[in-house]
């Protein structure tokens, strides 16, 4: 995972091509400063024009053979395993983030007595699938946050070196205040200790770069809705293909077993599982909405997830240097290694300056005491800078 630093030539080509994305994919722009891309991604126009083709033949469901729908499936796994640089028989499609996370619960092989360690303070979708693992006598520790409320990293490889942890569960990049983890560094040491890495990957694809090749993860789990600009009810899972056999799903669908394709001879219940991670899927998926993924995953693709790390690097420097200048704390880790799309600030009249934002139809979250700014490729230098605008009347 390459660590991004700001070209000034570079991000100003860039941001005169986002004039051209925006007037075509997201005219609304023109009116609301949208900066909300952790909570709810917009989707392009391009891919409301696909969901609403598709959604055009559903009236007359003759229009969509068979091998259409599953030709469909294909591509967006396709996509999602370009996204992230992994084999397509890696990824299964999935509805939500959540879906992801309890697979790798219930199905990675942890004994009563073992360990899962899980990051304190993450999102609620990576703690709650462990927590009910208590009941089978697996031990979930929450490793305590660095100060700042960061993950103390140091900390937990230092928990690896306990041969009962079988897990280590964390997010990509973390919600409440932009913390990007090293997954590099932690899935090197998991893969040293054996022990699993599970990564909530909702927060950080599709706006930093990360490569399953170079950066070992055994299972990711993302939905789609957010920096991937798709609609809701899509999202994808990843499970390194060494691990794909030996793992079983304990809640499985009539597609997951081999032969299935054969819609002809669907009673001879073959009872083997799918030789790759189609194994783990559970139909009928949502086709519209995947239809869908694919359109927006491509375009996110054809801008390239670099460029896009570097947007989102330079419109939070203004942000940052008016945030120095009038000793706001900035919640969100600013060095090249952690930092990533979200800027969180945390002034000391937080609430009164998010309704100050929001009045001024600036679509952002107040996350854990801080006002959380998101932007994408499609957002601009003016938007930030109309941000600081409303902050000055406030802080």
């Amino acid at each position: 995972m390459t660590e991004i630093v700001s070209h000034p030539t570079r991000v100003r080509a860039l941001r005169e091509s986002t004039k051209a994305l925006r007037d075509a994919e997201f005219p609304w722009t023109a009116d609301t400063v949208y900066l909300n891309n952790a909570s709810i991604g917009p989707i392009p126009e391009r891919t409301r024009r696909v969901v609403d083709a598709f959604t055009a033949k559903r009236t007359a469901p003759h229009l969509l053979p068979d091998r259409d729908l599953q030709a469909g499936l294909a591509a967006a796994r396709d996509a999602a395993a370009r996204l992230i640089n992994a084999d397509t028989g890696e990824i299964a499609l999935a509805t939500n983030t959540s879906w992801g996370l309890n697979l790798a619960a219930r199905a990675l092989p942890v004994l009563p007595g073992e360990k899962i360690v899980v990051s304190d303070r993450e999102f609620p979708a990576n703690v709650y699938p462990w927590l009910l693992l208590k009941k089978d006598g697996i031990e979930v520790e929450l490793a305590p946050c660095r100060a700042e409320g960061w993950p103390d990293e140091d900390a937990l490889l230092e928990r690896l070196r306990d041969p009962r942890v079988r897990v280590l569960a964390v997010s990509f990049v973390q919600f409440s205040n932009g913390y990007r983890a090293d997954l590099k560094r932690l899935g090197a040491a998991c893969r040293a200790n054996g022990t699993y890495l599970v990564v909530d990957g909702i927060q950080g694809v599709g706006n930093m770069e990360l490569d399953v090749r170079e950066t070992p993860v055994d299972v990711l789990a993302c939905g789609g809705q957010k920096w991937l600009l798709s609609p809701w009810g899509s999202g994808f899972v990843y499970v390194r293909k060494e691990l794909v056999p030996r793992l079983e799903p304990t809640v499985t669908g009539w597609m997951a077993f081999e032969g299935t394709d054969d819609f002809s001879r669907l009673t001879e219940y073959n009872p083997n599982f799918r030789a790759d991670a189609r194994r783990f899927e559970l139909i009928t998926l949502p086709f519209q909405d995947f239809y869908g993924f694919t359109s927006s995953v491509d375009m996110l693709l054809e801008i390239g997830i670099r460029d896009i790390a570097e947007c989102t690097r330079a419109l939070h420097e203004p942000v940052l240097k008016w945030a120095d200048a009038h000793d706001v704390r900035v919640v969100s880790p600013r060095d090249d290694k952690h930092h990533s799309a979200i800027l969180c600030l945390a002034p000391a009249k937080a609430v009164e300056a998010f309704y100050a934002v929001k009045r001024a139809r600036i679509v952002c979250s107040l996350r854990e005491g801080a006002i959380r700014l998101s932007p994408h490729c499609y957002n601009t230098m003016e938007e930030m800078e109309k941000v600081i605008d409303v902050l000055e009347g406030v802080v």
